[in-house]
């Protein structure tokens, strides 16, 4: 069985080298050239543990090709998977744009029955719209041949992906059709002999599941950063009551955790979506919407807890502060919806000068903050952005943060303010000794 995939974003990158893992044939297909050529070397476009790796060894084994060439997926697959982005439009819907080009290149080059199978998130009725798409453009065509489409939603976390991938929490497979449903079963064979949960359900349920895990982890996250701002005013320690709920199995201490807010490819895009998916069908779905809300306000309470330290007569004009970590969390260098964006920017408004320091995530910074780029010192380390600052912001708790010679780092600060907007260092008594400490949700 040879498997197509369209896309080699996140998704479709992470699969294409796990399933050619699996001894399948698989070949990759994107526009842009260059990505495409990086690719064919072996060199990832991405920074995710073990993708590269990955992908050298099967590109050695001859089983991962790269292409630029539609019809040579199309036509050389038995099953193709769409893995292209669904980027949200500016009323919170998805831009469906690149899955209607990649439908309707499949419906010019198909040569017989193929299985495509739905990876990217796309809204709730998607998938069937897709079926119907493709049926209206081959019966315009006269074309004999015949397609199943299956929503088959994926799953992964950044800075996991490829463990996420090799080792799935579940697999959902959305489809009406006994022959793609055994497909897929081939595909994942080595899943169901590992015992990984399966569900078969209808397309439009596949796809809401997708849509109704990410809302529900979102909302988790703004449950505790609002809890985090009560608990800061009343005396409480909100690592101690995070602990204490996630005792309690029906709560779990997963998502628990107090930070600047919630951020990356998915929660952002994926809880206005929600919201849109819901406005469609006449219902006004509050605690998603509150969420949302809950998570543009713990941003901006991080805002004014840094500036009310720092500032002198309400503005941080001369202010140096060091910010380490642009990602959205550890070991991913996507900064997209990330919350240092907006703590950032909301510093630079009020006068502040910015260094920052991230391990992954500068460079995609300097290509996508094009509009304040010229106010952002970009420095080689955390320690070099933290030279004559007033105060350190920790943003994204990367593991080589907490690895530090703390006197020496304070003693090239100008002032010594520590915002651990992560609560990496709450116990840590040397971090507390050296600087005037800041957490997120203890007094």
């Amino acid at each position: 069985m040879k498997i197509g995939i369209m896309g080699t974003g996140y998704v479709g990158l992470v699969h294409g080298a796990v399933l050619s893992s699996y001894g399948f044939q698989v070949t990759c297909m994107d526009v842009d050239v260059d990505k495409i050529k990086h690719l064919q070397d072996g060199n990832s476009p991405i920074y995710e543990p073990g993708l590269e790796e990955l992908l050298r060894h099967s590109l050695r084994d001859g089983l991962l090709t790269f292409t630029t060439s539609p019809q040579q997926v199309i036509q050389e697959s038995d099953v193709i998977f769409i893995a292209v982005g669904t980027p949200a439009k500016e009323d919170g819907g998805a831009d469906l744009s690149y899955v209607r080009d990649v439908i309707q290149q499949i419906a010019t080059y198909i040569n017989g029955y193929k299985v495509i199978v739905c990876k990217s998130t796309m809204p709730v009725g998607t998938s069937r719209r897709i079926a119907t798409y493709l049926d209206t453009l081959l019966t315009d065509r006269r074309s004999d041949f015949r397609a199943d489409v299956v929503s088959n939603p994926e799953f992964l976390r950044q800075g996991k992906a490829v463990t996420d991938a090799l080792s799935p929490s579940r697999v959902i497979i959305g489809t009406e059709s006994s022959q793609a449903k055994e497909t897929l079963q081939t595909i994942y064979q080595v899943h169901i002999q590992h015992h990984v949960p399966f569900l078969y359900t209808n397309l439009e349920t596949a796809e809401m599941i997708k849509y109704a895990s990410n809302s529900f982890l979102a909302v988790k996250i703004s449950f505790i950063n609002e809890l985090a701002l009560v608990s800061e005013k009343v005396g409480a320690n909100i690592q101690d009551i995070a602990t204490g709920m996630g005792l309690d199995e029906r709560i779990s201490p997963h998502f628990l955790q107090a930070g600047p807010g919630y951020g990356g490819s998915c929660f952002p895009k994926d809880t206005q979506a929600m919201l849109d998916i819901g406005e469609k069908n006449d219902e006004d779905l509050y605690i998603i919407r509150a969420a949302i809300a809950a998570n543009e306000k713990q941003m901006k309470s991080m805002i004014n807890k840094i500036s009310e330290a720092l500032s002198v007569n309400g503005t941080l004009q001369g202010k140096t502060i060091a910010i380490w970590g642009l990602s959205f969390k550890p070991e991913t260098d996507d900064i997209r919806y990330a919350p240092s964006f907006e703590i950032i920017k909301g510093l630079l408004q009020q006068g502040a000068m910015v260094n920052v320091f991230c391990p992954q995530g500068m460079e995609q910074a300097k290509r996508m903050w094009s509009d304040f780029n010229n106010r952002i010192h970009y420095c080689q380390s955390e320690a070099a952005s933290a030279q004559d600052a007033d105060a350190i912001v920790l943003m994204t708790e990367w593991h080589q943060f907490r690895a530090h010679n703390w006197p020496m780092i304070a003693k090239t600060m100008r002032g010594n303010a520590f915002f651990d907007l992560r609560n990496m260092f709450t116990t840590d008594v040397q971090v507390r000794e050296q600087f005037q400490y800041y957490s997120v949700g203890s007094s």
